[in-house]
């Protein structure tokens, strides 16, 4: 079924007349939303190159059976059109106008419509979200109450259990989010129902916590793609921040709101490459956000609509490439509160999760609690047990270095750190490999090196080296590692410096 909602997902379906769809907005868009098997799927069906799809729909006496190539696949549901489009405000706006439903209980808003970036020649390229308002298909800025009053209706009427509120960027960047958190905040007293907001990493990366604070869920920040050349050509805005205050941004927010209640989008079909898009995946789910990796969809209106999504057969390797990262992470989409993730509907991703998670897992410390444990494990081995160091074995290098964990199920039973040899940009050095005693048997210790020397290649490190204790040599010798002049006095114990090959990497997809 996975492989059908993917094939669909790209090459649309020819449709009769009387099945309408959305035209335009500020993400995918142009389509319609169908129940396949019961889950729900945003498909193309009328763009152009859906006259070329194998797709068609043939009525039932029950509903609709989806035929390829003029043989039936599945049966197949529309989505009817939510109850709460026949309401206005009592001053005469439509409801539809101010919030849509996506995908079968998701409702949707763009709050501010208009975007500064579209002013100042920045747009991004995949959007349409001024041209919508250009067509009279929506309004420039909701008010809080007109939200929280569509919100209500459409929970009561129609089922909706979640929310996305999104929004243009603001005059000056991260002047909406104040904005923002005031709705979800109106929202949240009136209809009650899980929110996710959507924001470009303001400046002053405090303004997340207004969110936060405004009872809101789960948090979207987009990056879009982790090509630098083919993110500065479609997103210029995107690219002007950074991968770094991304990282920053996405690294606060995990804090504020947990793992897996953090997403971004990651968009296939801007002219990257598959590897560029597991790279990017991986990244994110280390740091505990989840990945909505979707397909291009060519919106009307926005500078890419004479595009056409990527291959299915592109989209089948790239789903099954994340879908193992997101496994190796312990991330997945049942988890997630609010949101786009929550509702599938765009990508088809969350059908290819595994769903048996690995006992051992590998991640950066994603909050100060899972730091706090590694730390204590360090110090019950380097203090207590080998009496390395006489009360801690804290130093200058911990605060700015990147600490690794490893769990076994949920507990954490170990943990090395890593850092930048300030010096020389592109050479890193491990230290501080700490298993608990119990746990030795695992396979803790090599997983935690192996995850090191990925994480420091994703950093741009070209030499990886580490003090390692004498009688840990023969175990770094069959990870590839390799001495590096003779053994010395390190701490008062013999080490031996030793050099990671970076080359034993295994690629991402």
């Amino acid at each position: 079924m996975h492989h059908l909602i993917t094939e669909i997902q790209s090459l649309g379906i020819h449709v009769n007349e009387d099945i309408t769809g959305r035209k335009g907005g500020a993400g995918p868009a142009e389509g319609r939303a169908f129940l396949v098997n019961g889950i729900p799927v945003s498909v193309p069906i009328a763009a152009d190159y859906v006259s070329k799809s194998p797709f068609s729909l043939k009525e039932t006496h029950s509903g609709y059976s989806l035929l390829k190539n003029n043989i039936s696949v599945s049966t197949i549901k529309v989505v009817p059109e939510p109850q709460f489009y026949s309401k206005s405000t009592p001053d005469g706006i439509p409801y539809r106008q101010i919030a849509l439903l996506h995908g079968k209980d998701c409702l949707a808003t763009t709050v501010l419509q208009k975007c500064v970036h579209w002013k100042h020649a920045k747009r991004c390229r995949f959007c349409a979200t001024q041209a919508s308002l250009s067509s009279k298909q929506t309004i420039a800025k909701k008010t809080p109450s007109q939200l929280a009053q569509v919100a209500k209706a459409a929970r009561d009427m129609d089922g909706v259990t979640h929310m996305v509120l999104t929004s243009g960027t603001a005059d000056p960047p991260g002047s909406e989010i104040p904005y923002l958190a005031k709705c979800a905040r109106t929202i949240k007293a009136e209809a009650g129902i899980p929110i996710q907001v959507q924001i470009a990493p303001p400046e002053d990366l405090g303004l997340i916590e207004e969110l936060k604070d405004a009872g809101v869920e789960s948090i979207g920040i987009h990056i879009e793609s982790f090509d630098p050349d083919i993110l500065s050509k479609v997103a210029p805005s995107k690219a002007e921040i950074g991968l770094n205050h991304y990282e920053k941004a996405w690294k606060k927010a995990v804090q504020l709101f947990g793992v897996n209640q953090v997403s971004s989008f990651i968009i296939a079909g801007l002219g990257e490459t598959m590897a560029s898009i597991a790279w990017g995946s991986e990244f994110l789910a280390d740091l505990g956000v989840y990945p909505f990796v979707v397909p291009l969809r060519p919106i009307p209106g926005s500078m890419l609509e004479k595009e056409t999504p990527p291959h299915p057969d592109i989209m089948k390797k790239l789903y099954d490439a994340v879908a193992k990262i997101l496994q190796t992470k312990r991330i997945n989409t049942q988890n997630i509160l609010a949101g786009c993730a929550r509702c599938g509907a765009c990508s088809a991703l969350s059908s290819y999760e595994k769903k048996k998670n690995n006992n051992l897992i590998c991640h950066s410390a994603r909050n100060d609690s899972e730091k706090s444990k590694a730390l204590k494990i360090r110090e019950e081995v380097f203090v207590h047990e080998q009496g390395l160091f006489d009360t801690s074995d804290l130093d200058k290098n911990d605060p700015d270095a990147i600490h690794l964990i490893a769990r076994q199920n949920q507990k954490i039973i170990g943990t090395v750190r890593l850092y930048k040899e300030k010096s020389l940009s592109d050479h890193w050095i491990g230290g501080r490999l700490a298993v608990e005693k119990k746990f030795r048997s695992t396979a803790a210790g090599s997983t935690l090196v192996k995850e090191a020397m990925k994480r420091v290649k994703k950093k741009g490190c070209q030499v990886f080296t580490a003090q390692i204790q004498e009688k840990n040599i023969p175990f770094f010798l069959t990870l590839g590692w390799k001495p590096m002049g003779s053994v010395k006095s390190h701490f008062g114990h013999p080490h031996q410096k030793m050099k990671a090959n970076l080359d034993l990497v295994p690629k991402d997809i």
